[in-house]
């Protein structure tokens, strides 16, 4: 918290200026706010910049992720800037900065016992599976390192995968966005039990 507060004042220029511009850009709330299931699966909503507009097709469905990206939603995806308010979610208590990152809860029913141990800690703005391959990775690897690090958590890890997250953002590794992808159809790698797990911004 000491640290998101630090964060926070630090880059607050940042924050707003980019608040500011996203208002402008789509006319509106910068933020995108979603429900998320937490430490022990307290559901919470978790907060970040705007990326996408909501614009829709004919028949009322939301157009395919590459259609409603803006030039300046994939900037700061690439910058990693719409993960900026989730300062105020470690402020709250409902976050970490390192921990599994907090999913969607229509995936909740899937989840092995083993996969559910990530919901032994608080989630993470960022996390050990997100500086084992990002993007490019299965959800079942980024499963499997989400438990390893609650079975293994140290102040060394911690310290490690935020230098690892620094230097993925200055690169801007691991970013990648599917053009054939919607929130109906984008499927996760895995599949249990006949149901589709969708991801979404």
């Amino acid at each position: 918290m000491v640290l998101s507060l630090i964060g926070l004042v630090f880059l607050s220029p940042l924050f707003l200026f980019t608040a500011l511009i996203l208002a402008i850009e789509f006319r509106g709330n910068p933020f995108f706010v979603h429900r998320r299931p937490g430490k022990h699966e307290r559901i919470f909503s978790v907060l970040k910049f705007k990326t996408m507009n909501n614009k829709k097709d004919d028949t009322g469905n939301l157009l395919p992720d590459t259609d409603r990206l803006t030039p300046l939603g994939m900037l700061i995806r690439k910058t990693s800037i719409d993960e900026l308010p989730q300062l105020l979610n470690v402020l709250k208590g409902d976050m970490s900065l390192i921990g599994p990152r907090p999913l969607l809860i229509r995936y909740s029913p899937y989840y092995t016992d083993e996969e559910r141990k990530r919901f032994l800690v608080r989630p993470g703005i960022t996390g050990l599976a997100q500086v084992s391959g990002r993007s490019f990775i299965t959800w079942e690897e980024k499963f499997k390192k989400d438990v390893e690090y609650v079975e293994n958590i140290t102040l060394r890890t911690d310290i490690g995968i935020i230098w690892k997250t620094l230097i993925i953002v200055f690169k801007r590794e691991g970013i990648e966005v599917d053009p054939n992808s919607n929130p109906q159809t984008m499927a996760l790698d895995i599949i249990r039990n006949g149901a589709y797990l969708e991801e979404e911004e």
